[in-house]
């Protein structure tokens, strides 16, 4: 079976580290990699159709490439002509919940593979400021996660999001998988007034408002919360 990964922090991040240990262990894979050459978080399902896009070999079956995360699924289906089973995308730094669905890079590359009619995952880690992330325990729940629902079938059109929640390092054991459904209430909004017509954008991520059996719900609460999306 053949994975492709890719994600939107950048080639380089460690959760893009930790996702390729993942799928590595898993017997019979080919793992082809083809993210963004820098950092592309929030930039929504956005693409690049005005410019050159320069594609950087780094290995066997690895490629950076100086776009945006859906530029890398269509790059590697298009002019690298991979032919991957799967597309997933991850883990990234930060949580992809409810409203965030839209905003991230992360879930734009999954949403591009189901566009093509290839199966996908985004996978992203809730971060609580002030507590490391332990990255080879997370890459051992991906791998638990993927054996599992790279066993279910998905629609055409769908996907999963499934986010890991923020837990201080130590213990191995792996949180409840919860299904789950994206948080409806938007996100709490605010900013800062600088001066001269200048704004910042000040609100709490952890402060946002969740429904009970919410996707933020659940991973807020320190399980896993899996979603089944569709296009």
């Amino acid at each position: 079976m053949h994975f492709l990964l890719t994600n939107d922090d950048g080639y380089e991040a460690p959760g893009l580290a930790a996702l390729a240990t993942a799928i590595s262990a898993l017997p019979g894979v080919r793992v082809s990699i083809v993210a963004p050459e820098d950092e592309q978080s929030m930039c929504g399902h956005g693409v690049t159709t005005r410019r050159a896009l320069h594609v950087r070999e780094r290995g066997a079956d690895r490629w950076s490439v100086t776009g945006m995360p859906a530029d890398c699924v269509r790059i590697a289906l298009y002019a690298l002509n991979l032919k991957p089973d799967w597309v997933i995308s991850g883990v990234n730094a930060g949580g992809n919940l409810g409203q965030d669905i839209v905003i991230s890079g992360t879930l734009s590359a999954a949403r591009e593979a189901a566009y093509h009619g290839i199966a996908a995952m985004a996978f992203s880690h809730y971060l609580i400021k002030g507590i490391e992330v332990d990255w080879s325990r997370t890459s051992e729940w991906v791998h638990e996660i993927i054996r599992t629902l790279s066993a279910e079938r998905l629609h055409d059109g769908e996907f999963w999001n499934v986010n890991f929640p923020h837990h201080p390092p130590g213990p191995r054991v792996m949180p409840a998988l919860v299904r789950c459904y994206p948080e409806r209430q938007p996100l709490n909004v605010a900013y800062t007034a600088l001066g001269e017509g200048s704004y910042h954008y000040t609100a709490s991520y952890s402060e946002r408002p969740r429904i009970p059996g919410s996707d933020v719900d659940v991973c807020f609460g320190g399980q896993i919360a899996v979603s089944r999306l569709k296009l």
